[in-house]
């Protein structure tokens, strides 16, 4: 039987743990008698994406994301609309699309499913033309997201703090929106647009999001008072955010973000800046990818 060739790509500072052994790890995990093992390690920003596209262009079918989002996001980018299969081997701060997809947080029980081969198809979302496979912010966690890109400590308890110590100065936004057609505007601490139903961290904006339904969740969060933060907080992780008054989510595929001005937004986490007016589509079934066997 022919061996299919498999290459983890390795970005060997996400998460806090030391990833020296892993490749020893890797070999001795994964069945070697249907896989032929490579392993390639990140050297910098976006190395990911170009270790990825050379793999895909030699024919290398399954290609494994191992790191936290920002490396999921930038594997993705390439084996989206390809025939190739991406799996992840989780080990970041928020872990949103492996969570989503219920891969094991664990090294050996991730690549134990990855030995399952069973695949799937899920939608992605474009805004302004760049991918994203969890959730693009404009609001309040797109601000998270740049404090924490700024700090020099990774972990949760890091984004917690970060999360506690900006909460209150944080000033909601005006936002003009357009979806599947129709025009409203709203003043929303947090505009979301997801495609999966959490962030990473088991904070669950979206909870009844389904990666597979052809459509994005635009998620609102109106301005609501202080006093009600812990609250909050208790609702996002408890999947029941959809419950709160201040709360509203939208169905589209294709969605138009109108802000006053320029700046912060994420796309599964990572910082970025954008203009005025952010311009979302969903991708239908674009990513193939590595999950665990339904029984």
């Amino acid at each position: 039987m022919t061996k299919e060739i498999i290459c983890f790509i390795i970005n060997p500072i996400s998460g806090t743990q030391k990833k020296k052994s892993w490749p020893e790890i890797i070999n001795h995990t994964v069945d070697t008698s249907r896989f032929d093992v490579r392993i390639c390690f990140t050297e910098r920003a976006g190395h990911a994406s170009e270790l990825a596209m050379q793999q895909i262009e030699k024919g290398v079918k399954y290609i494994v994301a191992v790191g936290g989002d920002g490396t999921v996001n930038e594997v993705a980018r390439a084996v989206r609309d390809t025939p190739a299969v991406m799996g992840i081997v989780p080990c970041g701060s928020g872990n949103g699309l492996a969570r989503h997809l219920h891969i094991p947080l664990k090294l050996n029980d991730a690549l134990k499913l990855i030995n399952e081969t069973s695949v799937i198809s899920i939608d992605y979302g474009l805004v302004n033309d760049h991918p994203f496979f969890c959730t693009f912010g404009a609001g309040f966690d797109a601000h998270i997201s740049h404090a924490f890109a700024m700090s020099e400590k990774r972990g949760l308890m890091t984004y917690i703090s970060i999360i506690v110590r900006e909460f209150f100065g944080y000033r909601s936004r005006k936002y003009k929106l357009k979806i599947d057609g129709d025009k409203f505007k709203t003043k929303a601490m947090v505009v979301t647009v997801a495609n999966s139903a959490q962030y990473g961290n088991n904070g669950y904006i979206s909870p009844h999001a389904d990666i597979t339904d052809g459509l994005l969740d635009v998620c609102i969060v109106r301005p609501f008072p202080k006093f009600l933060s812990a609250l909050m907080a208790v609702r996002l992780l408890r999947k029941r955010i959809d419950k709160s008054h201040y709360y509203r989510m939208v169905k589209g595929k294709k969605i138009v973000i109108g802000r006053k001005h320029e700046g912060p937004v994420h796309l599964d986490g990572d910082p970025y800046n954008m203009g005025k007016n952010l311009k979302i589509r969903i991708v239908p079934k674009g990513l193939k990818m590595l999950v665990k066997k339904r029984p």
